[in-house]
């Protein structure tokens, strides 16, 4: 038994088409647990980061422009943890193939996703593809203090003139 975690992302067309709710049912045929879950409005230092090893490629500002929101009205993400047995393959096999046109219709990606007129693959989400990108992609999407569970080493830190948001 491997017990692992791997970041999900509902992408901005999941969530312009209001799909979250359809794709998180498909995720729970996996019977992992989500450890963690918040709503990102992505800024282009954090799309440039996550996808940091695909900047040579001629489609990287697409591929930024795409997760920032810039061709959807929504401009933020779903960021998820889930957390269980075997949970990088057990996400990618419902999640289906990066190209939505070569994506077994039942998955996620086959079912929801579209190669746009211009190129552009909107395949709705995204999951880490092996323990090392899951790590880092986890450590870059939330705080320790974000994830029910401490799945990498923590320490305690003390920040000194952080502004902070507070309710008012």
């Amino acid at each position: 038994m491997t017990v692992e975690q791997t970041l999900v992302l509902i992408k901005p067309d999941g969530l312009e088409k209001s799909l979250t709710g359809n794709i998180l049912t498909r995720l729970s045929e996996t019977r992992l647990e989500i450890a963690g879950a918040r709503i990102v409005r992505v800024s282009k230092e954090l799309a440039e980061t996550h996808y940091a090893a695909l900047k040579d490629q001629p489609f990287f500002q697409e591929l930024i422009d795409y997760i920032i929101g810039k061709f959807h009205g929504k401009r933020k993400v779903m960021a998820l943890v889930y957390h269980g047995e075997n949970a990088i393959s057990k996400v990618r096999e419902i999640c289906g193939a990066t190209n939505p046109e070569e994506a077994d219709p039942r998955s996620i990606r086959g079912a929801y996703g579209r190669i746009t007129t211009s190129g552009i693959f909107e395949n709705a989400i995204h999951a880490s593809a092996n323990p090392e990108e899951a790590e880092r992609e986890i450590k870059l999407w939330f705080c320790p203090d974000e994830v029910v569970y401490n799945i990498y080493p923590v320490k305690e830190t003390k920040v000194k003139s952080v502004k902070l948001l507070a309710w008012a």
